[in-house]
């Protein structure tokens, strides 16, 4: 008699156990299979139920519109999608006001794939046929990596950094008088 009050016992612990907080679930975005980054469709996404307590800040809610906005980098299967890991003011909100993003092709492709979304980097350029008579120069420096867009093309790597105005516009006349390459930083 004794086990038979046990047996019950145990299986209403894992009756109760198994059923999120009284069946209480929150929903949230989540993404439909490994993405690499880029542009989202509706079919990319899909709607995942989560304990209370488990959804990560600025998670996405369903019926948020994800069509055409673009993933910051890559992203697992199932991972919940949040306000920061696409491009647009969420992408910004971690840093200080007036900074801008700032999109840059660097010439070479692999140091890019060096690079994780919050890495820190400095950007230098050397002129378009450069002989080695002038140095490269340092652009921006100690600019934190906002995103990894997908796609590549024969020109470089395109890297989304955060920036004051000023080092974008710098970035922008650099770019387009010269070549520009990377280096990796310490965060300040």
């Amino acid at each position: 008699m004794l086990a038979a009050v046990l047996a019950s016992l145990a299986t209403a612990c894992a009756v109760i156990g198994s059923r999120p907080d009284g069946g209480a679930s929150v929903t949230v975005l989540a993404a439909a299979r490994d993405l690499p980054g880029g542009v989202l469709a509706a079919a990319d996404v899909r709607p995942v139920a989560l304990r209370p307590g488990t959804a990560p800040d600025g998670a996405l809610g369903p019926g948020t519109p994800v069509a055409g906005r673009v993933l910051t980098g890559p992203v697992r299967r199932g991972e919940p999608l949040t306000d920061v890991r696409l491009l647009g003011p969420g992408l910004l909100a971690a840093h200080r006001p007036g900074t801008v993003a700032a999109p840059v092709r660097v010439a070479d492709p692999e140091s890019a794939r060096l690079l994780s979304p919050g890495d820190v980097v400095n950007v230098l350029a050397a002129q378009d046929g450069w002989d080695g008579s002038a140095p490269a120069r340092t652009v921006a420096e100690g600019v934190p990596v906002l995103a990894l867009p997908a796609g590549e093309s024969g020109g470089g790597a395109l890297i989304v950094l955060a920036t004051t105005p000023e080092q974008a516009a710098d970035l922008a006349s650099a770019q387009a008088g010269g070549k520009l390459s990377i280096t990796i930083s310490t965060p300040r």
